[in-house]
């Protein structure tokens, strides 16, 4: 959030810097001002009064002064309750209004508003505020909540499914279908699984996180027992798997031996006979079969390893 504290830092610039006084006190460019100790305690129908009457001196005011910057950090001061006001839709989401990243965020829309905010159109500032201060917050949430980064299409398309769920489950008493989703909303079905799919890409969950119901085919916990998380029910690597590349790496180099290495292969790893006994079957010494076992096995690994 470094860009945000950058841009918000204005916000906590000391209001007793050119502080006016009523008759003449502070700066020229600043008397007749009135002087506002605490900005963010204002009750509401003070700040929408004292922010019409900063927004005209600050039209006055060059962009860059001190005396600028004063009524500028004020009106920003003053105003911050629009943002808790705009943020209180969003308390149900991950890192809620209680969130200092997301007042942050919402103070910058404020800013923004504040620089493009003209008096002589003689509009409420809020009119301005409000959707610049939303669409700071709804922004920062498409472009940092989500727990797997999916297109903006598809992020936008959960949005609509979500809306279109809702009231179709209030009309028609169950939750849609995809398809019934897909006819509402004027989309096929592979466009709405799609939607669903991208869907649960918005929030993560612990692998430590307990279930709350046993898995399909489980027993749940005895009493007194920790129940079983999610990373009970993650499957391992398969160590067969390792034994199946092996085995496709090494039958071309064994379709290369001669029969009697092939034999004897077959009888020490796939009968698990000893040295001896393979001796006695193929008519050799116990000492010969293990001078051959070794020069296999040594030519078979070389090509193996550097093949």
């Amino acid at each position: 959030m470094a860009t945000v504290e950058a841009a918000t830092r204005t916000t906590t610039t000391s209001t007793t810097t050119n502080t006016p006084t009523d008759g003449g006190g502070g700066a020229p460019a600043l008397r007749g001002l009135p002087e506002v100790s605490c900005p963010s305690e204002l009750s509401t129908s003070e700040a929408r009064h004292l922010t019409r009457v900063f927004f005209e001196r600050l039209r006055s005011l060059e962009e860059g002064t001190r005396e600028y910057q004063y009524v500028r950090n004020t009106l920003i001061e003053m105003n911050i309750s629009l943002v808790r006001f705009a943020a209180r839709p969003f308390r149900d989401r991950p890192g809620g209004p209680e969130n200092e990243d997301i007042l942050q965020v919402g103070i910058i829309g404020l800013i923004k508003a504040i620089d493009r905010y003209d008096p002589a159109r003689d509009t409420q500032f809020t009119t301005l505020a409000l959707p610049y201060i939303t669409g700071e917050i709804k922004r920062h949430f498409r472009d940092t909540a989500w727990a797997v980064r999916v297109p903006r299409r598809l992020q936008e398309l959960r949005t609509r499914l979500a809306k279109a769920a809702e009231e179709l489950t209030a009309v028609l008493g169950h939750e849609p279908t995809p398809a019934e989703l897909a006819a509402h909303l004027d989309l096929t079905e592979d466009e709405v699984r799609d939607g669903l799919v991208a869907a649960n890409g918005y929030s993560a969950q612990s692998l430590d996180a307990p279930q709350e119901s046993p898995a399909p085919g489980t027993q749940a916990p005895a009493p007194g027992r920790a129940p079983r998380t999610f990373a009970d029910s993650v499957g391992d690597v398969d160590p067969a798997l390792e034994a199946v590349e092996n085995w496709h790496a090494l039958a071309p180099l064994l379709a290369d031996l001669d029969e009697r290495c092939t034999r004897i292969l077959q009888l020490r790893f796939g009968e698990e006979m000893t040295q001896a006994a393979i001796g006695a079957e193929i008519g050799l010494s116990q000492m010969h079969v293990s001078r051959l076992l070794a020069r296999t096995l040594g030519a078979l690994r070389r090509e193996l390893l550097h093949g």
